[in-house]
């Protein structure tokens, strides 16, 4: 069992405050801490396309030039793909969205490969400015859209920010559009053996700029890891008591984790 190569936790409770911080650029794609599902991933991209796949008129330069970025991290990935996005998507772990300024300033999802999604659909999404991105977040308000429409346009090419989003699920699915099946599965297991039903969820998430295109690439990689793995000493359970404990209850409302409580709680106790 390994180390989780993130622990946000450690930071404190959830906010929605953005916490994006610069990172070095050679950073932004390596190393590939979830490299070992490659294979899932790609066969994911093969037998359920038009579920993970997505892709706008007008966004095939973008496209390539991001596909032409990855490669040089990652290499030429494997298989055969009809876009060049795809190929892209299927040397990294990574999601790749991309994010363009229409004609009348707003940013919108223009094309992405989407094979670990938390709890959203590409069809829902493909199209959208940043208000209906995230329209069901409680307080992403016009002032929290509009900060992030701001950092948008000031990211310069070059630069690479950081943010991570993390919670708990029974089970390690990763592909997860709906959270409906994991409220279900919580709802049935038994508080005994709480601490290995549980996995740790984090998100990944960097934004950068493309120089030719203007483009902003969003990207999410999702680590799952046991959740005992993460609490695997004292000082750890202590930080994530605390931030499970932390967070505004509109924000846990919104994440599931009243439907997780008592998992999580029986998690921690058989810790002690």
């Amino acid at each position: 069992m390994r180390r989780p190569p993130y622990l946000p936790f450690l930071n404190g409770p959830l906010t929605l405050a953005p916490g994006l911080k610069p990172i070095a650029p050679e950073a932004w794609l390596a190393p590939d801490t979830e490299a070992h599902v490659l294979a899932e991933k790609r066969a994911l991209m093969r037998e359920h396309r038009s579920e993970v796949y997505g892709a706008r008129e007008g966004s095939e330069l973008a496209a390539l030039e991001l596909a032409s970025a990855v490669h040089a991290v990652a290499g030429p990935g494997e298989g055969v793909w009809t876009t060049a996005l795809e190929a892209a998507a299927s040397a990294v772990s990574d999601d790749l969205c991309v994010l363009m300024k229409d004609a009348d300033g707003l940013w919108k999802l223009e094309a992405a490969s989407l094979c670990a999604p938390t709890f959203w659909r590409l069809s829902d999404k493909l199209g959208e400015p940043l208000g209906g991105l995230h329209g069901p977040v409680p307080g992403a308000n016009p002032g929290m859209v509009s900060r992030i429409h701001r950092m948008f346009d000031a990211v310069q090419p070059g630069q690479v920010l950081e943010r991570f989003n993390w919670t708990v699920q029974p089970g390690a699915a990763r592909y997860t559009p709906d959270q409906t099946p994991f409220k279900k599965m919580a709802a049935g297991l038994p508080v005994d053996h709480a601490l290995d039903a549980l996995w740790l969820r984090v998100e990944r998430q960097t934004i950068s700029k493309l120089p030719a295109s203007g483009a902003v690439v969003f990207t999410i990689r999702v680590a799952i890891d046991p959740l005992k793995a993460a609490l695997a000493d004292a000082e750890h359970m202590a930080a994530f008591s605390s931030a499970w404990d932390g967070i505004d209850p509109v924000l846990a409302g919104y994440k599931g984790w009243p439907h997780y409580a008592r998992l999580v709680r029986a998690a921690l106790a058989s810790r002690d």
